[in-house]
């Protein structure tokens, strides 16, 4: 009846064998890489760039991006160490319920589900707001009662329905769609960085780290406020050194996407080598997109002048390139199909894993006996971020989808010490270098993050976290088959009992 009660990596990789909940393993090294850059590249690369540079950091908002991406790399080495070793779906979740116990694995598989369902949420509406704007330039009006912005987002509804159904039919045809449109954004990202080399005006870059100054805001109690502001009563100031780890805060979250690809962990051909190359390169890909971007942008166009809300499409526009913003914006169409697919994928796996565990109904859990893929959650998905997406004006709940993403780095990063500690006999295809000096400075950094985040951010958080104790201690807690004993493999509760199962290395084929 333990809250800390783990589950064995050897009961997790066995759970994988059982006929109904048996997922399809097709998916190789370049398919996990490809999936990684359709979710992390989005609406970061077209929007978040000119407005991180345009309010906090000027030209030196490249190296916000560097920043961030050690941050983020940190995590990642994190992330690619436990999918090696627990190639199972359920991403952080799944690490955590193996390393520290079925109450923290709870939390963050809680959390994880707010973060992909806003997550695919908000970009579906962003999409919706971009297809606009995109026929727009070619003279097509959409009624303003069921587009973006209106009483319900039409467009935004029928990509989630048209991606579910995709979803349902299987991984690879999912991944194949999604291979298509990261070359459309991935030609759209280069054709930004080659054009726009043209346009480059190398004053633009002086002073390339501009002055500090306070910012509006730094003064008087809001809800919008920082925490860390709000607890220690700092005065935020933008540009200068102060702007350029403000600005690091903001574009890390341009990041956020790659520990996505951890969820599909049971359909990888051979995950202890394709998981940690997947999950490494497809962020060393954006990581290098992202700063040559933040270069041609910000080299473009003076960063005082610079469009926070379109910054690449207007940058072309700005130097009288009218035909090249609208190639642009077609891009962040393809751009963030893509992600909304991905999270979508990922919120499937991860309540897959969740329910095989019985922490929800395992009922949903069933596999389609053609597609080999959990059809009866992602129905749940798809109608729950349909909704969503459609009805709600999310806004101010984008914040939510960064807390969750951040916990679930923090307690990764935790969870790979404990592990080391707790089975250092465990056979691991990818180990995090300097352990535990750099596991503990990856969830230090993510917990200083999170802390810059707004008051209300945090107050919506512990509401969330409070309706998931609610179901964790009235039904997870009594149903779980760590509780139970349901399929638990007989030849391992006697080792399980006693704080681990004997490690074989066939047992991860």
């Amino acid at each position: 009846m333990s809250l800390l009660r783990t589950k064995s990596i050897e009961q997790s990789i066995a759970d994988t064998d059982e006929p109904e909940y048996q997922l399809k393993k097709s998916l190789s090294a370049l398919d996990l890489t490809v999936f990684g850059v359709g979710v992390v590249i989005g609406a970061g690369i077209f929007t978040l760039t000119g407005r991180a540079a345009h309010a906090v950091a000027g030209p030196a908002i490249v190296l916000s991006f560097v920043i961030a991406a050690i941050c983020c790399a940190l995590a990642a080495m994190c992330y690619a160490e436990f999918a090696s070793t627990v190639p199972v779906s359920g991403s952080a979740y799944t690490f955590s319920y193996a390393s520290l116990g079925e109450i923290f694995a709870w939390i963050i598989g809680w959390d994880l589900i707010l973060e992909m369902f806003l997550g695919a949420s908000v970009v579906a509406q962003g999409w919706s707001a971009y297809l606009g704007a995109f026929l727009g330039k070619l003279g097509i009006a959409m009624p303003a009662a069921i587009s973006y912005g209106g009483t319900v987002d039409v467009p935004a509804i029928l990509l989630v329905l048209v991606l579910g159904a995709l979803v349902t039919v299987g991984i690879k045809e999912s991944l194949r769609v999604n291979l298509a449109l990261v070359g459309v954004k991935l030609f759209i990202v280069l054709f930004v960085i080659v054009a726009g080399i043209g346009f480059i005006n190398p004053a633009n870059y002086t002073p390339f780290v501009p002055a500090a100054v306070p910012t509006a805001a730094s003064s008087g109690f809001g809800w919008t406020q920082p925490l860390l502001q709000f607890l220690t009563g700092a005065v935020p100031s933008s540009f200068g050194v102060g702007g350029i780890l403000a600005g690091a805060a903001l574009v890390f979250f341009a990041y956020i996407g790659f520990d996505v690809v951890a969820t599909t962990a049971e359909e990888t051909k051979n995950p202890q080598r394709d998981l940690p190359i997947g999950i490494i390169a497809s962020l060393a890909i954006c990581t290098v997109l992202y700063c040559a971007v933040a270069l041609v942008v910000t080299g473009m166009v003076p960063y005082d002048k610079l469009d926070p809300s379109a910054a690449l499409a207007n940058a072309f526009a700005y130097h009288g390139q009218a035909w090249m913003a609208t190639l642009i914006s077609a891009g962040a169409v393809a751009g963030l199909t893509t992600v909304v697919l991905t999270l979508m994928i990922g919120a499937t796996r991860l309540i897959f894993a969740m329910c095989r565990d019985a922490l929800l109904p395992m009922g949903l859990a069933k596999v389609h006996p053609t597609y080999r893929t959990p059809w009866l959650i992602t129905v749940i998905v798809t109608v729950v971020v349909a909704l969503v997406a459609g009805l709600t004006p999310v806004g101010v709940l984008e914040e939510m989808v960064n807390i969750g993403t951040l916990s679930a780095f923090v307690l990764v990063s935790i969870g790979v010490v404990v592990l080391r500690k707790k089975r250092p006999d465990v056979k691991r295809a990818f180990t995090v270098p300097f352990s535990p000096v750099l596991p503990i400075l990856s969830a230090l950094i993510c917990g200083y993050l999170m802390l810059n985040l707004s008051v209300e951010t945090w107050l919506r958080f512990l509401i969330w976290l409070a309706v998931g104790f609610v179901i964790y201690f009235s039904y997870s807690r009594w149903h779980a088959r760590l509780q139970t004993g349901l399929g638990i493999r007989p030849d391992m509760i006697e080792a399980m009992a006693a704080g681990h199962a004997p490690y074989q290395p066939d047992d991860l084929r």
